[in-house]
């Protein structure tokens, strides 16, 4: 076989669809993000981040510098091994104690990722436990899905929050089955919020585990940050909550948060745990900081609300197509791999925005879009030239606009 023909012809593939994946190269500017400077070959060019999963800008918080740089002073750059094997450092334990104080849970467990958090979670849990099915909500993550596949559980995969399909598919396994439900709370590319209380509901009557995703939403929802399930009163109805750092903390990382046994199984079976060098104590420092932060200052959160809403009314103000949804998240719909690239590219190299187009396979084939995150660190100047440049790009591509209220 010609290898490097069959790698070429691939790509090629991928290329011609308008869903080849470029990186742009840039650097934040501490302070003053979202500007950004953009690298293309020899040049700088200055740039405005409309993309970023930095929801809350907590990455330049000065709190969360200021503990990661002391801890670097303190503790030196890495952790230097595994979590079994000298790499847990003291920040690493007072992270965990923040972030089962968070979701009102006995214990946590970090993990170097939130992908890593649930392809161990579900991974070990859906291995380990005999006889377990997994049910999997039709949308979860990528992250998800790779940790029941691997977990080599049966699954069945119910409608996208619904659940009375739910209901269907656990009522064809009696009590004596054990049952583990994976679902999200806020889904990142359409923004809707899955109905909770009613999913719980289901759980708690066919007596099965409940697993939260909460990524896209520790930080941004409830009184102190713990999410959409803090806000609407059941973290202490669900089994385990999964979230991130690297969101709207700010920093880098996974966890899960659940019983102190539940926990204690997890990190003495999850080869993804075991076997991995732990996170860098500043890192967890700088977590730290940031969770502490959010626990009391409402602040960004609020902040943030005003700017989602202020762009979703200038976009309707100009029939810009995008989802409706109670999220913090705006999906400009496009529904065409090769206009959203090209789109993308327009505004990056025409005006400094930057908004990463989003095609097949994170999104089906014909909702392409661009995925907007209006952020507390956005000023009304940074949503002016938004939606300027995006009115006057809608035009040249003769794309549909929405009716606009009168």
């Amino acid at each position: 076989m010609d290898y490097e023909a069959y790698f070429k012809n691939e790509l090629d593939s991928v290329r011609e669809e308008g869903r080849y994946r470029v990186f742009t190269d840039i650097k934040r500017h501490k302070g003053s993000f979202p500007h950004a400077t953009r690298f293309v070959d020899d040049e700088t060019r200055p740039v405005t981040v409309w993309c970023s999963n930095d929801y809350l800008g907590m990455g330049q918080h000065p709190d969360v510098i200021e503990a990661m740089h002391d801890c670097l002073e303190e503790c030196g750059a890495g952790a230097g091994g595994t979590r079994n094997i000298s790499g847990t450092n003291h920040y690493h334990v007072e992270l965990e104690r923040e972030l089962a104080d968070l979701h009102g849970k006995e214990a946590a467990l970090l993990f170097t990722s939130g992908y890593v958090s649930n392809w161990a979670g579900l991974g070990t849990l859906a291995n380990k436990i005999p006889d377990c099915v997994v049910f999997s909500d039709a949308l979860n993550h990528a992250s998800m899905i790779e940790g029941i596949r691997h977990s080599r559980a049966p699954y069945k995969i119910w409608k996208h929050n619904d659940p009375e399909d739910l209901d269907r598919l656990l009522s064809d396994f009696g009590p004596d089955v054990p049952k583990l439900v994976a679902f999200e709370s806020v889904y990142s590319m359409d923004g809707d919020i899955a109905p909770i209380a009613e999913i719980l509901d289901v759980c708690e009557k066919h007596g099965a585990m409940s697993y939260i995703d909460e990524v896209h939403a520790v930080g941004l929802y409830g009184p102190r940050g713990g999410g959409i399930a803090e806000r609407e009163g059941l973290m202490d109805r669900i089994t385990v909550i999964e979230g991130t750092l690297g969101k709207a903390f700010g920093v880098m990382g996974g966890y899960i948060a659940a019983s102190s046994n539940l926990v204690d199984f997890v990190r003495s079976f999850a080869s993804g745990f075991i076997f991995s060098t732990a996170l860098p104590p500043a890192v967890a420092a700088g977590a730290a900081a940031s969770i502490r932060h959010l626990k009391t200052s409402n602040k960004e959160r609020e902040t943030q609300k005003e700017r989602v809403a202020q762009v979703r009314r200038r976009l309707d103000m100009l029939g810009i197509p995008h989802l409706d949804n109670p999220s913090h998240i705006i999906p400009v719909m496009v529904g065409d791999a090769k206009k959203c690239k090209m789109i993308s590219d327009w505004l990056m190299d025409n005006h400094g925005i930057y908004v990463q187009p989003i095609n097949y396979p994170t999104v089906p084939v014909g909702t392409e879009r661009l995925r907007l995150t209006p952020s507390p660190v956005h000023s009304d100047d940074d949503i002016d030239r938004l939606v300027e440049a995006l009115s006057e790009i809608w035009s040249q591509c003769e794309l549909a606009r929405m009716a606009v209220a009168a």
